[in-house]
């Protein structure tokens, strides 16, 4: 495969054409004839002998909820396909921070036809924004912490052949341009800024020092000749979506991490680490970011450890810039999309995560300690329970706990490779499961399944069955849905829970009424494909961003470029609030402590947004406020 192909290929493309999956020709279970939109906003549909509810029949927010008619401040906005940021009137937008804007006055400058220097690079903000939180210090400082997820090759290395790195500098710059970026942020006469020199500002990024914590800290697959320990890595890396604990830490998720490595000898033949590579997607020459050819951290011939050393959630204090990231081999190994923390009425730490692949699973974990406020928390991501999500075609659910007993794995094996252990107690495969967001004003969670062309087609990378089910119901599914469950008894703690489909993404224009149509709340004006980001504001809305297909042609014709819509939960009404530039993902939200402020992530711009014509494209964070000042959020 040439680089021009790797360069715009996905990471779902890329595991596919490096690891192929058997067809599979058994369709029994799959009823797609008996799938109807007019059953998706109370009714039931029919999958084989079960049966779904979708929209609002099942799972209730608020009574003071229920009896508001329409809780949306803004009119829908049509959709877009031009290369800028449109809200609705009455709003307005402001880009606060761009790729390679300075975080200290000693950065190098932006050259808007060849980006920035290596020497520097981790003196910026970062490539690719994603996942976000906001934090308040001390009742007056605000810090953003935010995920650069990937490099965007050809136009952070504009200078180089099909943006393949040329040099060991090279690949520097990559590595330091990913990761994570604290910084201070303050509201002033021009709109938000960053706050330059902030004590607070901080580059997180591919070679900088972590802890390793949890089961799997000082096992022999995770040693390598620079850490006989075991326990003190380099780097994070593919920081996807976010998450923020309840005391006050920033949880950055690691995702495609399986890309950055390659192998210039060969692959381990070692029957452990070779079942672990394939099931990871670890090939010989990785996702054209060249890093195993320059640093042999990343040569797998040298150092075949060094893939069990990410895939995990990291734990970063934005308050405290001397602190070492915490990387929490308990909460599993995979491709995290991020981490939504809920307690438990006795006080424990509940975290639900998704693992970002086609036919992959949904986690939680529970913690064994409790919670308390100015306590200790050393034990809350360490010590505890971490499970996978059943999904029954009944409606219910259970979460089946990753015990030695039940796995055959020990407490180790289970957090290195926790996609087997969650295959070998039956969980449900899922289509690609995105951020989950947990409704602060019920007890309920949700979780966006982007999309899964292989539903119905091949199994996923473990061999498990990937047939239509529950809460996966169409073959071949291009256009995602939302599933939403609610933990029996009202605790988070609960092993078993109800569950529906808050929306199914689809084009009611195209597919009529059936199942590639849509919920019956998606309609001709607000359509959208792939839910990917999501977030609850404060009053229980819950803002949906999608990363899809934006050609506009086709299945997708009236969906336009990709956007952030809000949805009510009690209701089922979704509405249109932003579109991104044309080619861009809308990814990560977070609010200013006020509320008034809500910034969001645009990543990966086709075009040269925001600077226009003779600029790179910058990955940005805008301000979108209020024009009277209310508040957003």
């Amino acid at each position: 495969m040439k680089d021009i192909d790797l360069a715009t290929m996905s990471p779902d493309e890329w595991d596919e054409m490096n690891f192929p999956r058997p067809d599979v020709q058994d369709f029994d279970r799959v009823v797609e004839a008996a799938i109807s939109r007019r059953g998706f906003m109370g009714g039931v549909v029919a999958f084989g002998s079960g049966a779904a509810v979708m929209g609002t029949s099942m799972l209730k927010g608020t009574a003071a909820m229920a009896g508001q008619s329409d809780r949306f401040a803004f009119e829908q906005l049509p959709i877009q396909t031009d290369g800028t940021v449109h809200v609705p009137d009455g709003y307005e937008w402001k880009v606060m921070v761009r790729w390679g804007d300075p975080l200290f006055s000693d950065a190098p400058a932006f050259d808007a036809a060849n980006g920035v220097p290596s020497a520097g690079s981790d003196r910026v903000f970062g490539e690719n924004t994603d996942g976000m939180e906001l934090f308040n210090i001390g009742g007056g400082t605000e810090l953003i912490a935010v995920n650069s997820e990937y490099a965007n090759r050809k136009i952070n290395l504009p200078n180089t052949e099909e943006g393949v790195p040329a040099s060991a500098e090279d690949v520097v710059l990559l590595q330091q341009l990913q990761g994570v970026t604290v910084m201070e942020v303050a509201e002033g006469p021009d709109g938000w800024e960053v706050v330059v020199d902030s004590p607070y500002n901080r580059r997180i990024h591919h070679n900088t020092p972590m802890t390793i914590d949890g089961p799997a800290a000082g096992h022999d697959l995770l040693k390598t000749e620079a850490d006989p320990t075991g326990t003190a890595s380099l780097g994070t890396m593919n920081n996807c979506g976010s998450g923020r604990t309840p005391w006050g830490t920033y949880l950055t998720c690691e995702e495609n991490f399986n890309g950055y490595f390659g192998s210039t000898d060969g692959l381990p033949t070692d029957e452990v680490l070779a079942a672990g590579y394939t099931r990871y997607g670890i090939g010989e020459e990785g996702w054209g970011y060249d890093y195993h050819k320059w640093d042999a951290r990343f040569d797998v011939s040298q150092n075949p450890n060094e893939p069990h050393r990410v895939g995990y959630i990291v734990e970063i204090d934005p308050a405290d810039p001397d602190s070492t990231p915490i990387k929490h081999t308990a909460l599993g190994r995979f491709k995290h999309e991020n981490a939504a923390c809920a307690l438990t009425p006795d006080g424990r730490v509940a975290v639900y995560m998704g693992d970002d692949e086609r036919g992959e699973f949904i986690y939680k974990w529970l913690s064994r300690d409790k919670y308390v406020p100015g306590g200790d928390t050393s034990t809350l991501l360490s010590e505890g329970q971490l499970y996978a999500a059943k999904f029954n075609d009944d409606m219910s659910g259970e979460w089946m706990a990753l015990t030695p007993a039940a796995t055959g794995m020990d407490a180790a094996n289970i957090a290195i490779f926790s996609r087997m252990a969650a295959s070998a107690v039956g969980a449900t495969t899922m289509d690609r499961p995105e951020w989950v967001a947990v409704n602060p004003t019920a007890v309920e969670a949700y979780c966006c399944l982007t999309n899964n062309k292989n539903r119905g087609v091949k199994p996923n990378a473990g061999g498990d069955d990937t047939s239509a089910n529950g809460p996966n119901p169409r073959e071949e599914n291009n256009f995602g849905q939302i599933v939403r469950w609610r933990p029996d008894g009202d605790n988070h703690a609960s092993t078993t829970f109800e569950w529906d489909l808050y929306v199914m993404a689809g084009n009611p224009v195209v597919h009529g009424d059936t199942a590639y149509g849509g919920s019956d709340n998606v309609n001709e004006g607000n359509m959208f494909n792939a839910p990917d980001g999501m977030q609850f504001d404060s009053t229980g809305i819950v803002w949906i961003q999608t990363d899809g297909d934006d050609e506009n042609e086709g299945e997708f014709a009236g969906m336009g470029n990709n956007q952030m819509l809000a949805g009510d939960p009690v209701t089922g009404e979704i509405r249109r609030f932003m579109t991104g530039p044309r080619g861009s993902e809308v990814t990560g939200l977070t609010w200013s402590s006020d509320r008034r402020t809500m910034f969001v992530g645009i990543q990966h711009p086709d075009e040269p947004f925001p600077d226009g014509e003779g600029s790179l494209p910058r990955s940005s964070i805008v301000a979108i406020k209020r024009t009277d000042g209310a508040l957003v959020g």
